[in-house]
């Protein structure tokens, strides 16, 4: 496919631990670029990107924004002291080069992760923000192994640099020791030298030269092998200016394709309620009036695809917007006249992203007024869900009501304020419980069968355990002489498209790999509904026939105790069945501390926190970040609580629908190997080789 380069519109995100200084580094880069002509801050409450009511009443960001900035080698010059090393670089690239940028400020607080996560997808760079005098925390691992995982090239900027007791050094090796050895400090008088011991095109460049070329050092910051870290303090605008030339300096133009794509990263309401499509243009340009085909969220094969035409195109920057007639390549912008897009959905060339990684892990049910009718307040919040698709929001039938999983209790005291805000309804919640899953621990071949009078399809999937936090992937080995590629994609579709249910507890299934093995369509009588129906009980009826594993949310913990409280510590962890390193020690200035890493339930570590504060009498600390999903550490106590029953799920069925004498049967799912009609391809369930029935 034909490329070609963007007019140098760039994307950059702000992330960091909550309270290291995101916003306020924000505000800082928009000043001293003059888009902004005063400085607001965030506990003044007139930060020029916090600007929704509860992130100014709470002084922290609930909601991603986005800026707009120009910035160029000669913006605001840094301070020659602190480059001096690095000036003598030879730069091969545009000394004039203006980089159009659309800055976007993400939420630092845990509760908020998934608002934050979703930005990852349509970044090019990212500058992480690490509070000097509180080094790497907990949420800092999380952010960087997301950077990581969406390959986004990241620049550092260690803030509060005028804070009493702040050791640059001390810092810069717990950067290199908890983070990447590619952390180098772009200050050092020793720049190249560290430079070349992260790439081996720069090692040997400098080995020929005794230089690096601005152009290499930028080739290696885009490739995730160079991390530039800079220092300096946000609140005091000092330093600021050095960080904004090492982006012009050393960030790499993108390429992108000809033919118009798009990445979807936020649905959002402006203030008359019109919905915006926030989107990244990733080739070719978009056009007002251009017209979109795409399958809607949720959306199935008889709706087909939607075409929508684009209403208006807006630039937005703060709280104001741009209209435009087009977005060119790499531009971010929010259209209107798209009614049923989705965060992750890709326009175009554009392929969907991957489900994210982080999700919730504690379920609430919803306490309504007498007044509001469940099932149709229901439809309102739907609304929400679509603008946070990590927002789950669920109606049990059983109960008639609504739960609502969230990431902790900030972000439930946001939705209260929310819906209270958007519906004038005021909510409760009651107790929240753990969001357990499931996965299975051998494979099987899973039979559907759906063949009600005029109707005809069967699948035959092979359902194999795979690694965790790969959530549900889908392939296939069945030749297209057995069944038309065409039917073999729509299988594919109906088992991405659902949250299917486990049958121990009806949690959500996941680590599992599908493989479409074989399956069969009538000439006259199979729609594409019937593939959906057949491929749903192929998965329930394999789960049935295999062995199941509840998992449970763990949290990886940091415990620090003084070393008299070591024991207590150990006790502790046992008896909530976390699984503990070895303490390591370490003598500070006023005592010998104990350190204790692992992994813990969430259900068992959620008091914890306040525990270890109380018996160690504040000298303790506990970080707490999630680790992901792995087997529940008491499952059966679990299983018999929920009293889930896999046969009375009707919506989820297990058994298959045959047809005799012109009407159709329901055949329980262990009766289908006597009535489907293809044979087995490896047999109901397989293990070290060898099926149940004895065939490999």
């Amino acid at each position: 496919m034909e490329q070609k380069m963007t007019n140098n519109h760039i994307t950059i995100g702000i992330l960091a631990h909550v309270d290291a200084g995101k916003t306020t580094l924000s505000e800082a880069m928009l000043y001293s670029t003059g888009k902004i002509r005063s400085l607001g801050r965030v506990d003044h409450q007139d930060a020029y990107l916090d600007n929704d009511a509860q992130e100014r009443e709470r002084g922290i960001t609930i909601f991603s924004k986005q800026a707009r900035l120009d910035i160029s080698r000669d913006t605001n010059a840094a301070d020659t002291a602190d480059t001096a090393h690095t000036a003598d670089v030879a730069c091969t690239a545009d000394t004039a080069r203006t980089w159009h940028v659309v800055m976007l400020d993400t939420p630092g607080h845990v509760d908020f992760s998934a608002e934050m996560e979703r930005t990852l997808q349509v970044l090019d760079y990212a500058i992480l923000v690490i509070s000097a005098t509180d080094g790497v925390q907990g949420h800092t691992r999380t952010l960087w192994r997301l950077l990581k995982h969406y390959n986004v090239p990241t620049f550092i900027f260690v803030n509060k640099m005028d804070m009493q007791g702040t050791d640059e050094e001390k810092v810069q090796a717990e950067l290199k020791s908890e983070l990447s050895d590619g952390c180098v400090d772009f200050s050092s008088q020793d720049l190249f030298e560290e430079l070349a011991m992260c790439s081996e095109p720069l090692l040997d460049e400098f080995m020929e030269s005794g230089e690096l070329a601005d152009a290499h050092i930028a080739q290696a910051v885009a490739q995730r092998e160079v991390f530039p870290c800079f220092y300096g303090s946000a609140l005091k605008l000092d330093r600021v200016d050095t960080l904004i030339q090492g982006l012009s300096r050393f960030m790499c133009e993108r390429n992108y394709p000809d033919e118009f794509s798009a990445r979807v990263y936020k649905i959002g309401r402006d203030d008359r309620g019109s919905r915006l499509t926030f989107l990244k243009v990733t080739g070719g340009c978009l056009r007002v009036r251009d017209k979109i085909e795409y399958k809607a969220h949720g959306g199935d094969e008889a709706k087909g695809f939607l075409i929508e035409k684009i209403d208006q195109i807006r630039k937005y920057s703060g709280e104001k917007y741009e209209i435009a007639d087009v977005a060119e390549t790499g531009e971010i912008v929010a259209v209107t006249g798209l009614s049923s897009t989705f965060p992750g959905q890709g326009l175009g060339f554009e392929q969907q992203s991957n489900m994210p990684i982080l999700e919730p892990v504690l379920n609430y049910r919803m306490i309504l007024p007498d007044d509001v009718n469940p099932a149709a307040f229901m439809e309102k919040l739907k609304q929400l869900e679509e603008e946070d698709p990590q927002l789950y929001i669920v109606w049990v039938e059983e109960f008639k009501e609504i739960h609502v999983q969230l990431m902790g209790q900030v972000q439930m005291e946001v939705l209260v304020r929310l819906i209270k805000d958007r519906f004038g309804v005021v909510v409760t919640f009651g107790p929240g419980s753990i969001v357990y899953k499931e996965t299975i621990a051998r494979a099987v071949e899973g039979v559907g069968h759906f063949e009600p009078l005029r109707h005809y399809a069967e699948v035959h999937l092979l359902l194999s355990p795979a690694e965790r936090g790969s959530g549900i992937t889908v392939t296939s080995t069945c030749s297209e002489d057995v069944l038309d590629k065409n039917w073999q994609r729509l299988i594919a579709t109906h088992v991405e498209e659902k949250e299917h249910r486990g049958v121990l507890t009806g949690s959500a299934l996941t680590d599992v790999k599908v493989t479409i093995l074989t399956g069969r369509a009538h000439v006259k009588h199979t729609e594409g509904g019937d593939f959906r129906q057949a491929t749903y009980r192929a998965i329930r009826q394999g789960l049935k026939s295999t062995e199941s594993v509840l998992l449970e949310p763990y949290y990886s913990f940091i415990l620090q105790v003084p070393m008299e409280y070591v024991g207590r510590a150990m006790t502790d962890l046992e008896q909530r069945f976390a699984r503990a390193e070895s303490p390591q020690f370490a003598t500070t200035a006023a005592r010998e501390m104990a350190t204790i890493t692992g992994k813990a339930p969430v259900a068992t570590m959620q008091d914890y926190v306040s525990l270890v504060h109380a018996y160690t009498k504040g000298l303790g600390h506990l970080t707490l970040e999630l680790w992901g999903y792995d087997e529940c550490h008491n499952p059966a106590e679990v299983i018999s609580q929920m009293h889930y029953d896999s046969e009375e799920d009707f919506r989820n069925p297990t058994g298959s629908v045959f047809c005799a004498h012109g009407s159709g049967y329901v055949v329980p799912w262990d009766e289908v190997p006597e009535h489907m009609h293809l044979p087995y391809v490896y047999g109901r369930c397989i293990c070290s080789g060898t099926s149940s029935h004895g065939t490999t």
